[in-house]
C-alpha cells in the first residue's frame, strides 16, 4: 500500500529555468516520488512490477494509464487499484501511444520527483535510490539512468545498441549534451521542472523530446549506471526498426523547434 502524499503547489516560476541555479537539495523524508507507468497490453508483467515498485523504501505515488489495452490489462488493473496498488488508474479511451499516456500521468502527477516505469519488467525499480541521490544532493534537476555505463544487463541484440549510440550522439549534436544513452526510460526529474515542459509527442518520440527540452532549460543532468534485461520480440518487445527511423525525425523536429 502506498502512503498518502500531501497535495503539492503548482509551479510558481515561469520558465522554469529561473529555479535552477545553484544547489538545490531535497531533503531525503521529503522526496514524494510520482511514479508514472504507461501499460498497454502488458498482462503477464503489470502485477510483478507493480510488487518491484512497491518494494522500493520510497514515498510515492503510483499513477498508470492503460493505452486503451485488448489482452486482459484492463481488467487487472482495476483489481490491483480496487486492492490499493495503483493511487490513480486512467483508461485511454483509445490508443495514443506510450508518450500520450506519460504525459496524461504526468498531468495527474503531484509528486517533487517524477520517473517514468515502464510495465516490462526491462528496468528495475531497485536502481531508483541511485537515481534519486543527485536530485537528493541538489546537483541535478534530472537523471539519467544509463544502460552502458558498466551496470548489469541482458546480452541480446547488436544492432540495438548501435542504433541506440547512433541516436544518442545525433542527439547530443544538437543538445550538445554528453550523455551515453538518450533513449533510457529512466529519467527522474524534479516534478515542477517535468510539468513545464512543453511536450507533444504521442509515441516513442517522448524520450527523444523530452532530452530537447530539457537541454533548453539549461537543467542540470546527471547520468547514473542502471541494470537492465532487455526483452525479445518473442517475449512482448515493441520498440522495432521503423521506431529507430522515426527516432532520427524527431531529434531533428524537437531541437530545431523550441
Amino acid at each position: 500500500m502506498t502512503n498518502a502524499l500531501r497535495p503539492t503547489a503548482e509551479p510558481t516560476t515561469s520558465p522554469a529555468i529561473q529555479r535552477l541555479r545553484g544547489r538545490t537539495p531535497i531533503k531525503r523524508e521529503e522526496i514524494r516520488l510520482s511514479v508514472l507507468i504507461p501499460v498497454y497490453n502488458e498482462r503477464a508483467t503489470i502485477e510483478l512490477i507493480l510488487d518491484q515498485v512497491h518494494a522500493v523504501d520510497v514515498r510515492k505515488e503510483v499513477i498508470c494509464v492503460n493505452d486503451c489495452s485488448t489482452d486482459g490489462t484492463k481488467e487487472i488493473l482495476d483489481r490491483l487499484a480496487a486492492d490499493g496498488l495503483i493511487d490513480r488508474l486512467i483508461h485511454q479511451p483509445v490508443n495514443r501511444g506510450k508518450g500520450a499516456a506519460i504525459r496524461t500521468a504526468l498531468a495527474a502527477s503531484t509528486g517533487n520527483v517524477v520517473i517514468v516505469q515502464d510495465a516490462d519488467l526491462e528496468y528495475d525499480p531497485a536502481d531508483w535510490p541511485q537515481l534519486l541521490e543527485p536530485l537528493i544532493d541538489g546537483v541535478a534537476d534530472a537523471v539519467f539512468g544509463s544502460r552502458f555505463m558498466g551496470g548489469p544487463h541482458r546480452v541480446l541484440y547488436f544492432w540495438h545498441s548501435v542504433g541506440n549510440a547512433f541516436l544518442t550522439t545525433c542527439s547530443n549534436v544538437l543538445t550538445n549534451l554528453n550523455l551515453t544513452d538518450m533513449e533510457t526510460c529512466y529519467k527522474a526529474i524534479r516534478g515542477d521542472l517535468a510539468r513545464s515542459l512543453a511536450l507533444t509527442s504521442d509515441r516513442f518520440g517522448f524520450e527523444v523530446e523530452v532530452t530537447a527540452r530539457l537541454a533548453q532549460a539549461k537543467a542540470r543532468i546527471y547520468e547514473v549506471p542502471i541494470s537492465y534485461s532487455g526483452r525479445t520480440y518473442a517475449e512482448g518487445k515493441k520498440i522495432g526498426w521503423k521506431d529507430g527511423i522515426a527516432a532520427i525525425w524527431h531529434i531533428l523536429q524537437y531541437n530545431l523547434q523550441r
